[in-house]
C-alpha cells in the first residue's frame, strides 16, 4: 500500500497563494487548501496550528519576495520610496493577498525584512532616534492601506467596475447643485478612485516623507 504523500512546507504555501488568486481570507478554508492538495486537513496542521497562522505566512511570502534582490541605493527618501514602489508592484501582481496582508499582518523573515530596511532608512534621515518608532508606525499605516486599498479596486471584475462607475456619475455629476454645491462646482473635475492610482500613490507617499523630513532637527 502506497504511503499517502508528505507536502512540504513551501509546497503549501505554494497551493495556498494559488488558491488565494481566485478568492478571499473568508471563502478560504483549510480543508479546501488540503482538497486541492489531494490530502486530509489534520496533515496541514502539522505545519500551521489555525488557518490565521497560515495566512500570515503566506503574506510573509510576498514581503520576502518583494524584498528579494533588494539592495539600498540613494538617500533615506529614496530607500523608502523603492521599498514602498516594491511592496505595491509585488502585491499588485497578487492583489487578493494584499488584503490578507493589511488584515493579518506577518511576522516571519519577509516581514522582519521589510521592518529593518524601513527603520535603517528612518536613521539614516537624520530623526533623533526616539522618534523613529512612531514614525515607522505611521508609514506602516500609510502603505498597508493604500496597498489593500488599491488591491481592492484592482480585483473587481468587469461587472462591477462598470456597476461603481455608474455610481460615481450618478452621485457626482447628478448630485442636485442646490443641496451639493461643491460637488456642482468641481464634480466634472473629479475622478473616481481607481484612476491614476499609481501617481497618488507616489503623490501621497511624497507627501509624508516630506513631513517626516519638516521634523528632522
Amino acid at each position: 500500500m502506497t504511503g499517502r504523500r508528505r507536502w512540504s512546507t513551501e509546497e503549501i504555501l505554494d497551493t495556498a497563494a494559488e488558491l488565494l488568486r481566485t478568492s478571499d481570507a473568508e471563502s478560504f478554508s483549510v480543508r479546501k487548501l488540503a482538497a486541492a492538495l489531494g490530502t486530509d486537513s489534520s496533515s496541514l496542521y502539522r505545519h500551521f496550528r489555525s488557518k490565521t497562522e497560515l495566512l500570515r505566512a503566506v503574506a510573509d511570502r510576498i514581503l520576502f519576495e518583494a524584498m528579494d534582490g533588494y539592495l539600498p541605493k540613494g538617500d533615506w527618501k529614496q530607500r523608502i520610496t523603492t521599498l514602498a514602489l516594491r511592496l505595491r508592484d509585488t502585491f499588485g501582481q497578487q492583489p487578493q493577498l494584499a488584503a490578507i496582508w493589511g488584515r493579518y499582518a506577518s511576522g516571519g523573515t519577509g516581514s522582519r525584512l521589510v521592518i529593518e530596511e524601513a527603520l535603517r532608512a528612518l536613521r539614516a534621515s537624520g530623526l533623533p532616534d526616539e522618534e523613529i518608532p512612531t514614525r515607522y508606525h505611521r508609514l506602516a499605516v500609510l502603505l498597508v492601506a493604500l496597498i489593500a486599498a488599491e488591491a481592492g479596486v484592482s480585483t473587481r471584475t468587469p461587472e462591477e467596475h462598470e456597476q461603481g462607475m455608474e455610481l460615481f456619475r450618478v452621485a457626482v455629476l447628478g448630485a442636485d447643485p442646490e443641496s451639493f454645491p461643491a460637488l456642482a462646482r468641481f464634480g466634472r473635475d473629479l475622478r473616481p478612485l481607481g484612476a491614476d492610482r499609481r501617481a497618488a500613490f507616489e503623490e501621497i507617499l511624497a507627501d509624508h516623507l516630506a513631513q517626516i523630513e519638516a521634523a528632522i532637527p
